[in-house]
C-alpha cells in the first residue's frame, strides 16, 4: 500500500509543519508551493524519503490542473489541502483579481483536488483527505463590531466546513475518510503577508495544529478544532444546523405570510 502524501501551501506555516511530520514520519511526499526555491531546500534536506517538488499557483486554473493531475494519477494515502490566501477587506473594497484568487485557492482548488484523489482513493480502499480551514468559518453570525472586514475569506473556509462534513458522509464505508481543521490564530507568516500585526494576539503554533488534527483523525472527528476545548460547542453548533435543516416544510412559515 501506498505511503504518499500530498501537501498545498508546503513551503510555510502549517503546510510546512504537515510535510515536516509526515517526513519524520517515513512518509513519501508530493509538496506543491509557488516558491521554487523553498520547496529545492525542503527536498534537499529531506534526503531519507522521496519528496517531490511541484511549483504551482493554485490560484489559477494551470496551478490547479497541474496538481489535479498528480492527486489523480498518483496512489495517494494522504491530500492536505493547505494552500491559502487571506486578503481580509470589506467585499466592496476587495479588487476582483483578489476575490478570485481567494476563492480559487480555498474553494475551486480543494474542491478539484479532492474530485480527482478520491476515486483512487476509494478504488484502493484506503485514503485520508484534509483541508485547512479556520475558525472563521463560524463566524457567519457575528455582528458589525467584528473586524476585520472578510466576507470571501470566511464564506470560502465556510464552503470547506460544509464540503467535508457531505462528503464524509457520502465515503462511509469506502474506507476513505475527509476532515476539515478549524484552527484559530496560528503562529505564522500568514496574518503578517496580509499588513496584519497580530503579534499581540495568543497563537497556536502549526506544530500544535498538526498534533491536533492527526489526533483528531484518531477520534474519529471530521471537524477538527484545535483550540476549542468544549467539543460539545461544535456538537451543538451542528446538531442546531440539522434541526433547522430537518424543519423545513412545503408550507409557507406563518411568519411570511401576509396580515
Amino acid at each position: 500500500m501506498s505511503n504518499l502524501a500530498l501537501v498545498t501551501g508546503a513551503t510555510s506555516g502549517i503546510g510546512l509543519a504537515f510535510a515536516e511530520r509526515l517526513a519524520a514520519d517515513n512518509h513519501d511526499l508530493i509538496i506543491v508551493g509557488r516558491n521554487q526555491d523553498r520547496l529545492d531546500e525542503f527536498v534537499a534536506a529531506h534526503p531519507k524519503v522521496k519528496v517531490r517538488a511541484v511549483a504551482a499557483d493554485l490560484s489559477t486554473p494551470e496551478g490547479i490542473d497541474t496538481v489535479a493531475a498528480y492527486c489523480a494519477d498518483e496512489p495517494l494515502e494522504i491530500l492536505i489541502n493547505n494552500a491559502g490566501v487571506a486578503h481580509y477587506m470589506p467585499l466592496a473594497d476587495l479588487p476582483a483579481d483578489k476575490a478570485r484568487e481567494v476563492v480559487n485557492v480555498k474553494v475551486l482548488a480543494p474542491t478539484l483536488l479532492t474530485r480527482a484523489a478520491v476515486g483512487g482513493m476509494q478504488q484502493r480502499g484506503k485514503g485520508t483527505i484534509i483541508s485547512i480551514a479556520g475558525m472563521i468559518a463560524f463566524s457567519g453570525p457575528a455582528g458589525p463590531a467584528v473586524m476585520p472586514r472578510r466576507a470571501v475569506y470566511a464564506g470560502s473556509l465556510a464552503h470547506l466546513v460544509a464540503i467535508s462534513q457531505t462528503l464524509s458522509a457520502e465515503l462511509e464505508g469506502t474506507g476513505v475518510t475527509a476532515h476539515v481543521v478549524c484552527p484559530g490564530i496560528v503562529a505564522t507568516a500568514f496574518h503578517s503577508s496580509q499588513g496584519l500585526d497580530v503579534s499581540a494576539v495568543p497563537r497556536m503554533s502549526a506544530d500544535d495544529v498538526v498534533t491536533a488534527t492527526l489526533r483528531g483523525l484518531e477520534l474519529g472527528e471530521v471537524v477538527i478544532a484545535p483550540g476549542v476545548e468544549d467539543r460539545g460547542l461544535l456538537d451543538t453548533v451542528f446538531e442546531a444546523d440539522l434541526a433547522a435543516f430537518g424543519g423545513q416544510s412545503p408550507e409557507l412559515a406563518t411568519r411570511y405570510r401576509s396580515n
